[in-house]
């Protein structure tokens, strides 16, 4: 090729850099080229001082409406910098090192960067991927974008169109340190569809959802299980002082629910006994469940709980004592009946199963498929991720497996999956102390010695 053709070549390639680059960056290119053009024009005090409005002006603002500015002001210029300073500066050679990228006749093709949105935490990164290319191959070498791009853990979610991708680098874990109890909520503000009970890693609230679904809540010793469960029944408790809420509570362990047992039987019904009692409270609520159902049959499709209907809770802390390990063959098949018609037939007639386990093998509880919402904290096996969240969980960043031990750090620390989204997330309980529910206990019974009923 003429030395004349090569110089035009690059030249015009240069151009066409130039111009992608103030088109992609126009606003901060613009800002810039005024503040040079009344500097040169009237003096570089007119700039300092439209600097100096600016920010009293942002001063202002930051003291009146603080999360306005978060989401219109800092997040934009944050994901703006994290974009330039850190994914398009080393976006080649990381997806290169990768194997991420293609060559064709001498011509090497990347991947696009789309969008980045950073948040406190984390940075989630939109990608086009290569024609013909699929999001498991960025989840197979997650760990290398992880390092790459200096983030401690990367995970693939589904993009907003086919072809597209979203990554989402993870800087920092916002939910290294426990969480107090959350507060109490005022009746009106309390919705079955979606339970305040602790934080996502984003740092926007978890919401629990209960009415609709069944919730399965697999997790090791000192996961937390008892997090989730006394979070969701504090959320829940003016609902049931109300009395459009009952919690029935089944507890084979006789340990986490039991301080709790005077406001179950107020307020709903509680069972510890082994030798076919908390059998007895399932076969119940099955009883009255179909009695439901055959009201309700023809007059309405959707669940709307009142005095006469209440929402229905039962919480069975643990699963696994009643299909597998109970010592009585007839009040396992009896329990697993039971449960078996409240998770297959109770969503649409106000029944919620929220079931904790510690073993989440199949052989243990073969109804794991019948909860819709599932909740992995901490589990011994990474084959066991997969087990209680579905196939391929762990692959799109479910790390169960991994989460810390120490109950500083680790308890009450999960991945959901919901019925209606394939990602997990990841999330924290808030933790209820034994004070908190002696709190809960005499709120809701004045007239009962908490100390004496715990």
């Amino acid at each position: 090729m003429p030395e004349g053709l090569v110089l035009i070549v690059n030249l015009v390639r240069a151009l066409l850099r130039t111009m992608i680059f103030l088109i992609r960056n126009i606003v901060p290119v613009s800002v810039l080229s005024g503040l040079a053009w009344l500097g040169y024009r009237f003096g570089w005090i007119v700039p300092a001082l439209l600097l100096a409005l600016v920010a009293v002006g942002l001063g202002v603002w930051v003291v009146v409406d603080r999360p306005s500015v978060v989401r219109w002001v800092v997040r934009p210029a944050l994901s703006w910098w994290r974009r330039v300073s850190v994914y398009r500066r080393d976006w080649q050679p990381v997806l290169v090192t990768a194997g991420l990228s293609k060559v064709h006749k001498g011509r090497e093709y990347l991947p696009s960067l789309v969008r980045v949105r950073s948040g406190p935490t984390s940075d989630r990164v939109l990608v086009r991927m290569l024609k013909g290319q699929a999001p498991d191959a960025w989840e197979k070498v997650s760990a290398n974008l992880a390092h790459g791009f200096g983030a401690s853990l990367v995970r693939v979610r589904d993009g907003d169109r086919p072809g597209r991708i979203w990554l989402e680098f993870v800087r920092r874990d916002a939910l290294a340190e426990p969480l107090p109890a959350l507060p109490i909520p005022d009746a009106a503000d309390v919705d079955l569809s979606g339970l305040k009970i602790g934080r996502q890693e984003d740092g926007s609230p978890w919401r629990l959802r209960l009415l609709g679904t069944h919730v399965l809540i697999a997790g090791a010793t000192g996961a937390g299980k008892g997090s989730v469960i006394w979070s969701t029944i504090r959320a829940v408790l003016p609902l049931m002082l109300g009395g459009l809420v009952e919690v029935w509570a089944v507890d084979p362990k006789r340990m986490e629910l039991s301080f709790g047992r005077v406001l179950f039987e107020r307020y709903g019904r509680y069972s510890d006994d082994p030798r076919g009692g908390m059998v007895e409270l399932l076969e119940a609520a099955a009883q009255d469940m179909n009695a439901r159902a055959e009201r309700f049959a023809g007059v309405t499709r959707s669940f709307t709980p009142s005095r006469e209907f209440p929402f229905r809770v039962v919480v069975v802390d643990e699963l696994a004592f009643l299909t597998a390990y109970c010592p009585e063959r007839d009040l396992r098949k009896r329990a697993e009946s039971a449960l078996a018609i409240l998770t297959s037939q109770g969503r649409s007639v106000g029944y919620c199963v929220i079931g904790a386990q510690q073993d989440a093998r199949k052989e243990v509880n073969n109804l794991r498929n019948l909860f819709p919402d599932r909740i992995a904290l901490r589990l011994d096996e990474d084959e066991q991720v997969d087990m209680v969240l579905g196939d391929g969980a762990r692959d799109r960043g479910a790390l169960a497996d991994q989460i810390s031990s120490v109950p500083e750090v680790g308890a009450g620390v999960g991945f959901v999956r919901l019925e209606t989204s394939p990602d997990p997330v990841r999330v924290r309980a808030a933790y209820v102390a034994d004070a908190d529910i002696r709190a809960m206990v005499a709120l809701a019974l004045p007239d009962v010695d908490a100390e004496g009923a715990a």
